[in-house]
């Protein structure tokens, strides 16, 4: 939706042949994914410096009892996260020094 908004803006149509990165380059937006990854590792500092008794603490290390089903695991949401502490180049232990985090994890627009 946002690069059809962006196109829409410019009076680009997919007939013009424009890329899509040329299109975010043109306002200097990064990828949408970009932005999700960022939201998330900020909510997983602010998390991980939080009490132990907060609900979202609670709730992220909860642990559902059980076997999970035959096959290839489904993508949860732990696994996505900790792509994006690859990605960004974060540790756990980094997570107490806030401007450090936010330093490293913000890197779509302002």
């Amino acid at each position: 939706m946002e690069t059809r908004m962006l196109r829409w803006i410019t009076g680009l149509t997919q007939l013009d042949r424009v890329r899509n990165e040329d299109v975010r380059r043109r306002f200097k937006v990064k990828p949408i994914t970009a932005k999700l990854r960022e939201r998330r590792l900020v909510w997983y500092g602010h998390t991980l410096r939080a009490d132990d008794a907060t609900v979202a603490k609670i709730g992220l290390n909860f642990t559902v009892p059980g076997r999970r089903p035959k096959g290839r695991p489904k993508q949860r949401w732990l696994d996505t996260l900790h792509g994006d502490l690859r990605a960004a180049g974060l540790h756990l232990d980094q997570a107490r020094d806030r401007n450090k985090w936010r330093q490293k994890s913000i890197q779509a627009d302002p």
